[in-house]
């Protein structure tokens, strides 16, 4: 039964095809582990929703939007986008997380959304003497403390040159994913309301967006049986199974 279900929604299982081959990953080099940035498929879906968020289209005038509508496809791969920005930024926080604990090895049990760990890493770099960074503005003020604090008492050694650079740059890398992503969901959300109005006003924007992505349209999300609808969220694919032993992520999702 379990197997029929799955079939019904499109589950399909990952081939040995699909992993990568991780020997040959060089987990001290950003860009060996990180690469969604540079993909066409990125570079494409970006580049169509910034023109959208540009033209800023008042859709309040033409209706509802039908899947031969461009921008609805559109959706659909931001949609499936935003899982890959999601599972990058994870990538890259530990990347960060495994370079920057050398200097503050405590900063990661203080601040652990990784957009303000990224922010914290960059705005402190290798300075020894926490009294000279303003943190103001990225962290709570009792957080703040805390980490000043913790920092002038921290068991970590200055970064090497090489070290800071790269930490810095993954920080830089992080802030651009979360960028891109909320620009993704801004445009997402703005159109859901048009496309799918009874499941936006249920569920809400963001989660019809993605509900009708993993169905693979709104046409197959309306047609398929309320029992396998629960089967949607184990379509989401991610290379975390692969990445594990390398980059620690579980430590992050505890």
């Amino acid at each position: 039964m379990e197997e029929d279900n799955a079939e019904a929604v499109g589950v399909d299982e990952d081939g040995d095809d699909d992993m990568p081959d991780l020997e040959s990953l060089n987990y001290d080099d950003l860009d060996s582990v990180s690469k969604l940035h540079k993909t066409q498929r990125y570079i494409d879906i970006m580049q169509k929703v910034e023109g959208a968020l540009e033209k800023g289209t008042d859709l309040s005038n033409q209706g509802f939007i039908l899947e031969e509508d461009p921008e609805y496809q559109l959706i659909v791969d931001c949609n499936a986008l935003s899982v890959d920005i999601e599972n990058e930024l994870i990538i890259v926080h530990n990347f960060i997380r495994d370079k920057y604990r050398l200097k503050f090895p405590e900063l990661e049990s203080l601040v652990h959304h990784p957009i303000d760990y990224a922010h914290v890493v960059k705005k402190i770099a290798n300075e020894m003497d926490s009294t000279l960074v303003d943190l103001e503005g990225l962290l709570p003020s009792a957080v703040i403390m805390v980490v000043s604090v913790t920092a002038l008492t921290t068991s970590g050694k200055p970064l090497s040159e090489e070290n800071l650079v790269k930490t810095i740059e993954a920080c830089y890398r992080a802030l651009n994913l979360d960028a891109a992503k909320k620009k993704v969901l801004d445009f997402v959300e703005g159109r859901m309301g048009y496309i799918a109005p009874n499941l936006s006003g249920i569920v809400g924007s963001a989660v019809a967006a993605k509900l009708m992505g993993i169905a693979g349209g709104l046409g197959a999300l309306a047609k398929m049986p309320a029992c396998n609808v629960q089967l949607l969220g184990g379509k989401k694919k991610t290379l975390l199974d692969f990445l594990l032993p390398h980059l620690s992520v579980s430590c992050w999702l505890s």
